[in-house]
């Protein structure tokens, strides 16, 4: 078996005579004297133990093994030449931005936990989070205006490919001493006659609650509105009202707020987050990059 270390200047340098036709030629436009042009080329024929050219008075041809090693020098060389641009940003210091959208619970509950990591471990990345419902986000992806998206797993994405990434159940979330605190799991149904204290109404979440209310004919009654997790989980231990949310984030704010847990029944409920792409091989290589990150990390994200 042949063993070498490839001299791209050499590559070049057998390039060039190929185009000029002449070893004295092909020296000068590789700024290198005729005896060390000669040398190297004899080099590479020893190497390869064959002929690379014939040599006549009126310069040199390819054999049939020289024209071998020149299509596969050509290929080389150009794969260098896209191997320094595909580089060169990284040593200019220059950052790659990635979009990616995702819906409440993701953005919220699940992407502080790892991007951090992902963040520092590649300075040169930008991450723009782009907080859209579900069912939206697979629209996107699929008109090929989103590249990367985490959805869930209750909405249809038969035409994207999808990754898990982690179970993401909803649970309600009630005062202590309110009636609805003995049970230990309910249907949606059986919270529509009672107040809710809900996320604003551009939150992806609040929307697909409120989406599952109008298939039982039912709207939702709120007593109010806030912008995160953590002001309605205070409000619902003050004795406000009700609030369904992601069970990720009521475990993490119950360790600040007293409230009860209940486990809401149903497939809509039963989440699970996926990674979503039209084709996760034909992506762009960060982009590829992160979506690996994101899937060796579901262990961190069991919830016990």
């Amino acid at each position: 078996m042949i063993r070498m270390r490839l001299d791209f200047f050499d590559l070049q340098l057998f390039i060039n005579i190929v185009d000029t036709g002449s070893l004295t030629k092909g020296a000068e436009r590789s700024s290198i004297s005729l005896q060390a042009a000669s040398e190297r080329i004899k080099k590479l024929e020893q190497q390869y133990a064959t002929s690379l050219f014939t040599r006549h008075a009126s310069g040199v041809k390819l054999t049939i093994a020289g024209q071998t090693f020149a299509e596969q020098a050509l290929r080389l060389i150009q794969q260098s030449k896209q191997l320094e641009q595909a580089m060169s940003p990284f040593a200019k210091g220059l950052s790659t931005q990635m979009t990616l959208w995702c819906n409440s619970s993701a953005q919220s509950e699940y992407l502080p936990l790892l991007l951090p990591q992902y963040l520092v471990e590649n300075p040169h990345i930008q991450i723009d989070l782009q907080e859209a419902e579900s069912n939206e986000i697979i629209q996107t992806i699929e008109k090929g205006n989103a590249k990367l998206g985490l959805i869930s797993s209750f909405f249809n994405a038969h035409q994207l490919q999808t990754l898990a990434f982690s179970d993401d159940p909803l649970v309600l979330i009630c005062p202590s001493n309110h009636e609805l605190s003995q049970r230990t799991e309910l249907r949606l149904v059986d919270t529509l006659n009672y107040a809710f204290v809900g996320l604003m109404q551009y939150h992806s979440l609040q929307q697909s609650i409120e989406n599952q209310a109008k298939l039982l004919n039912c709207a939702i009654q709120y007593r109010l509105r806030l912008p995160n997790f953590a002001a309605i989980a205070q409000v619902v231990a003050s004795g406000v009202g009700i609030a369904i949310m992601p069970k990720r984030a009521a475990m993490r704010l119950n360790q600040l707020y007293a409230f009860d847990q209940i486990e809401l029944v149903g497939e809509w409920a039963k989440r699970q987050l996926q990674l979503a792409a039209q084709n996760f091989d034909e992506l762009p290589t960060a982009y590829q990059h992160f979506a690996q990150f994101l899937i060796s990390q579901k262990s961190k994200l069991i919830l016990a």
